[in-house]
């Protein structure tokens, strides 16, 4: 859902069209949602934003925000007087901003009340279990990781390990200056594609300051992935190459969904070394 029509332009990498926009949703549910996931936004104080989930919240919601969608939560005041986490590139701004919220370390993912907050965005997965767990049981929940590949979702985090060190500095400046040496990361895209893989794949190869993923597909339309997500391509390729593309990324069809980050810090420690490799797993927050 977004607050337009159109099309949804994800950061890092990915895009998509939107299902179904805020008000055509009020419209077909006036009594509100059960659950209002809010991720990271570009503009965290636009207005229909913040009104829309604060209204949602006032009927009863449980609403969520992931990584720095915790600042559409703040603005909204959502948090006042609430315990509450976030990215650690965040933490000091937001503290500094918002006095009122107890803002919490050393936690992944936090509930207070129906207000739920997480840390960096690897932080969607077991945040997402947690939830899971309180509608369908520990049974259910356990299961679905086991799906997923995740050996657990506890909430315990060290919060200490991510910080911006001279080291991370240094190796953005030199990534971002070899600029004769940046890639592209070519992904194909296909309809039933695990979109929880290509997402985290996709997010931590787009913050290398030395790559950017690119998806192709036959044709510009929209492509359905696996969970319903309609993706849209950002460029058409003929049927040679996204057949050699295809077998080279078949592993996306195949692999266990929350392994894909493991796969691409892996792939981009042997490319760019264990610095860019660090950097990476930092910004996303990934334990490590």
């Amino acid at each position: 859902m977004a607050t337009g029509s159109g099309v949804v332009n994800l950061y890092p990498a990915l895009k998509m069209q939107a299902e179904t926009t805020m008000a055509e949703f009020d419209q077909t549910y006036p009594q509100g949602a059960d659950y209002v996931i809010v991720p990271a936004l570009h503009n965290v104080q636009a207005a229909v934003l913040q009104n829309w989930v604060r209204a949602q919240a006032a009927k009863g919601a449980t609403i969520v925000g992931i990584c720095d969608g915790v600042w559409v939560l703040a603005h909204a005041g959502l948090l006042e007087q609430r315990r509450a986490v976030g990215f650690w590139y965040s933490m000091d701004s937001l503290q500094k901003q918002f006095p009122n919220t107890i803002w919490v370390r050393n936690q992944r993912y936090l509930a207070d009340g129906k207000i739920i907050t997480t840390t960096g965005v690897t932080a969607s997965l077991p945040a997402s279990l947690a939830l899971v767990a309180s509608i369908a049981g520990h049974e259910r929940a356990t299961a679905l990781a086991n799906e997923l590949g995740i050996k657990d979702y506890l909430s315990t985090h060290d919060s200490q390990q991510f910080k911006m060190s001279l080291a991370h500095v240094t190796t953005i400046a030199a990534n971002w200056l070899r600029f004769w040496s940046h890639e592209e990361i070519s992904l194909p895209l296909s309809a039933g594609i695990n979109d929880i893989a290509l997402a985290l794949y996709a997010d931590a190869w787009s913050r290398t300051y030395r790559s950017q993923v690119k998806t192709y597909a036959s044709s510009m339309q929209v492509v359905k992935s696996r969970y319903g997500l309609q993706l849209l391509p950002d460029a058409v390729a003929d049927a040679a190459v996204l057949d050699k593309m295809k077998t080279e990324q078949n592993w996306l069809t195949d692999i266990a969904p929350a392994l894909a980050i493991d796969k691409a810090l892996q792939e981009i420690g042997k490319t760019y070394g264990l610095a860019t490799r660090a950097l990476v797993s930092t910004f996303m927050e990934y334990p490590q």
